[in-house]
């Protein structure tokens, strides 16, 4: 956890998150900026039970006269950025901010067939004859358009100002990289292919599984996956019918690898 749960101001839940993408995103901003929380997190089947819409995360923000409940990853990330004007959850610049915010709304609004043809599950991997829609295909060379261009922009505005670049999408880590964060889960699951992305776009990549955050939270999903509660059996092996696709899981010690260098 990020901080002494006794003082959390921020109350997170959600579900499982080496399955869910929506409330991964939350959690990793938490984590990242080491926002005091707590956390709870649900089987899909009690989700009305935390939630009267039906959709997590919800976080709860708690003072002495009341509590607030917010609902939606990116109406959360907001109201975070605000409440933590210290923290740099979007970049300072506001050039870059608004490219953050748009490629992150981007994100939370959009590729719908990505989604769809390959739902969230950090441990499992599959080989094989994997099939990639056309218009998932589509997607994905959006993403890598828009981080090639968040790159370049971030590398050529930071120049100028004359401020260091961490290596995330805009720079420093923002909530846009925390956004984009369960699609790197998506190509590695699915091994979907590189072709296409700019050498800057795979750096990215490799800045983002190599940050010590991540690969804490990494580890934290393979903690949840000893505890058979999480166990969503809908997104276990979705091709158990095709004999030309193997199911696994990935080792907790794996490492990304930029194709080509041995």
């Amino acid at each position: 956890m990020a901080a002494n749960q006794e003082q959390a101001d921020y109350h997170l839940i959600g579900l499982f998150t080496r399955y869910s993408s929506w409330t991964a995103r939350v959690e990793i901003v938490l984590e990242y900026f080491q926002i005091p929380h707590t956390e709870q997190q649900i089987k899909l089947d009690d989700v009305r039970k935390f939630s009267p819409s039906g959709l997590v995360p919800v976080l709860e923000c708690r003072s002495l006269n009341s509590t607030l409940r917010i609902n939606d990853s990116l109406a959360i990330c907001e109201f975070l950025a605000e409440s933590n004007p210290h923290l740099t959850l979007w970049p300072r610049d506001r050039l870059l901010r608004a490219m953050a915010r748009s490629a992150a709304a981007e994100m939370h609004s959009g590729f719908t067939a990505l989604r769809n043809a390959c739902p969230t599950n950090f441990v499992v991997r599959y080989t094989g004859n994997i099939p990639v829609p056309d218009a998932a295909k589509k997607d994905i060379q959006r993403l890598f358009t828009i981080w090639d261009n968040a790159r370049q922009a971030a590398k050529s505005r930071l120049a100028e100002l004359g401020e260091k670049d961490e290596g995330f999408l805009f720079g420093g880590f923002s909530i846009a990289d925390a956004f984009f964060w369960p699609v790197l889960w998506r190509f590695r699951t699915f091994n979907l292919p590189l072709e296409g992305a700019s050498a800057d776009v795979v750096k990215w990549m490799e800045t983002m599984w190599n940050d010590p955050a991540m690969q804490r939270l990494a580890h934290k999903y393979y903690r949840q996956a000893e505890r058979p509660e999480t166990h969503m059996e809908q997104y276990e092996n979705m091709f158990r019918d095709r004999e030309d696709i193997q199911y696994g899981r990935f080792p907790e010690d794996w490492k990304f690898t930029v194709p080509g260098r041995s």
